[in-house]
């Protein structure tokens, strides 16, 4: 079987959970082959650098440095129709080159044709808007289900249980829809949780002089991933405590930067990032559901310090059903 998997570049979060998928699907023996733009795309090269890549169109968005992000769903709006029906044009045209047996859209509205099956993954069948546009949620609900019913199949990844769950009223407690199927968590540690809690290399990256005692990961859309790198910097400079900053910045040298009590490094691999949250007394991070996924999968979610990004609805959401209060 051929395959395309395309997660939408927003954040890390999207490429990290179609890691497994992919994985699955090349023990299975399939031809695997990756889409998409940006900084997700960079990570899936470097996990799987022998697996053919295609360019999808680009989505340009950038939050706003204020906490309400008004202005930021209003420019998106149209930015998402644009990339939606470029996407759409784009997998049509492939699709006249060459002939995929399945084709999987993390979140990349446009990915869907009649010419071959297409399955549409998302954690948020039911959209969360800021209170201030709280008047719009229905109608943005309603839009987005036009979006996922033109696909043959949704996939949720979260559990089927409607109490005992991840995603809570993002996937859950809402009228049925036959068409979404929940498969589980998909978090990249699963295929390492057997494997020594020992860095086995630190190759690229400053080991610290013990286990860091706290660590932060980063991710998200600029400035907003930014402004939360500087305000744990100045949080955390002055620390009797070591703290380690994963920047989430994929592509540049993987050289560690050391402000007083602070090490900063652009990125680490899932053998390197595991242990040394395994060994954390605390992890500070954004609250995107991949993280969530990530955390819980671990067995580390009761170790998380969560901060939603500001004005993302979803985020604010799932750090209150997760019981997080920063430390």
């Amino acid at each position: 079987m051929k395959i395309l998997i395309a997660p939408l570049n927003w954040g890390l979060g999207h490429a990290t959970r179609c890691i497994p998928l992919i994985r699955h699907y090349l023990a299975a023996g399939d031809e695997v082959v990756l889409g998409g733009d940006g900084e997700s795309i960079l990570l899936l090269r470097q996990t799987f650098p022998t697996l053919r890549v295609i360019d999808l169109p680009s989505l340009e968005l950038r939050y706003t440095d204020n906490a309400q992000q008004r202005g930021f769903y209003l420019r998106a709006i149209p930015a998402l129709i644009r990339f939606t029906i470029a996407d759409y044009y784009y997998l049509r045209q492939q699709l006249a080159i060459e002939h995929f047996d399945l084709v999987i859209s993390d979140n990349r509205f446009g990915l869907f044709s009649r010419q071959t099956r297409c399955v549409y993954m998302t954690h948020q069948l039911y959209v969360q808007l800021p209170k201030r546009l709280r008047v719009f949620q229905p109608l943005a609900r309603a839009l987005h289900a036009c979006i996922y019913k033109r696909y043959n199949e949704v996939w949720v990844p979260d559990y089927a249980d409607p109490i005992n769950n991840l995603a809570g009223a993002l996937a859950h407690g809402h009228r049925f829809d036959q068409q979404a199927k929940y498969i589980g968590p998909l978090s990249r540690f699963s295929h390492l949780e057997a494997k020594s809690q020992n860095p086995e290399e630190w190759t690229g990256v400053q080991k610290p002089e013990a286990s860091a005692p706290i660590i932060a990961i980063l991710s998200g859309l600029e400035p907003q991933r930014t402004l939360f790198e500087q305000s744990l910097i100045a949080r955390f400079k002055e620390s009797t405590e070591p703290v380690f900053i994963v920047r989430g910045k994929i592509g540049g040298p993987a050289t560690a930067t050391q402000i007083g009590a602070v090490t900063l490094v652009p990125h680490m691999n899932d053998e390197q990032l595991m242990p040394l949250m395994q060994q954390a007394k605390k992890i500070i991070v954004r609250s995107g559901y991949s993280t969530i996924m990530d955390l819980s999968v671990l067995g580390l979610l009761c170790k998380a310090e969560f901060h939603p990004t500001p004005g993302q609805s979803e985020q604010e959401y799932l750090a209150t059903l997760h019981h997080s209060t920063p430390l």
